[in-house]
Order: structure tokens, then C-alpha cells, then sequence
């Protein structure tokens, strides 16, 4: 990789990772920055949600708590695919509950910044490597 690709792995990693902080998620306005304004997401739980639909929800959801459960990732890495592109994939844990995660993250014009423009999460069932 050359050092522009590797600068942009690396801002999109750390917008990943500030969508797993419980401070971010319970805020409409830090998540909102976050997230591109076409985000789609395919859930764990095979519900489609939009940019809006992620915003008005994801306060309630865990991971969102201080005191509650946090996300717990690893073995994140990503891929440039395009100037201002990159496809992140992941693991996490939230409590017992195993998720691997692919996301592609763009950036936005100006002061934008990157957004994560679409992710999908799939559970992984114990047992399975």
C-alpha cells in the first residue's frame, strides 16, 4: 500500500471505531456525523435501515449505554477501493454475542470527512470459527 491508501485505511478504521463507542452511538448529532447521508445497513438481524432510521434508533440500542455492554472489536482491516473508498471488515463482540461486520466508507465533499455509506453485520452462531 502507498501512503495515501494507507492514510485513508486508517481514517475509515477510526470512524468505525468511534461508531462503537457508546458516547457516539447515544448521540443523534456525533453518529449523525458519522454516517453518510445514503447510509444503508443490512442487520444481524436482516432488517434494512437508512440513514434515518439508524439515527432515530440506535440510542436504545446496546452498545449505547455507558454502563452498559460495549462492542469489542477485532481483526479490523480494510481495503482501498477507489480514491475516497474503502471496505472495512471486522469482528466483534457485544457481551456473548459474535458479529462479523463489513462496512465501506466514504468521503464526504469539504469538511465532511469520512462516512460509513453501508454496512451489514452477521451474527456468528457459538461454535462456528
Amino acid at each position: 500500500m502507498d501512503g495515501e491508501t494507507d492514510d485513508e485505511v486508517r481514517q475509515a478504521i477510526a470512524g468505525e471505531l468511534q461508531l462503537m463507542d457508546p458516547r457516539v452511538r447515544a448521540s443523534r448529532e456525533l453518529a449523525g456525523r458519522l454516517l453518510d447521508p445514503e447510509f444503508t445497513e443490512v442487520g444481524g438481524s436482516g432488517r434494512r435501515w437508512t440513514y434515518e432510521t439508524m439515527l432515530a434508533e440506535l440510542a436504545g440500542h446496546e452498545g449505547s449505554s455507558a454502563d452498559g455492554p460495549r462492542y469489542e472489536p477485532s481483526e479490523i482491516s480494510g481495503v482501498r477501493l477507489a480514491p475516497g473508498l474503502v471496505h472495512l471488515t471486522s469482528e466483534t463482540r457485544l457481551g456473548e454475542r459474535r458479529t462479523r461486520h463489513s462496512s465501506i466508507w466514504r468521503k464526504g465533499d469539504g469538511d465532511a470527512g469520512w462516512r460509513m455509506y453501508y454496512h451489514q453485520a452477521t451474527r456468528v452462531p457459538p461454535g462456528v470459527e
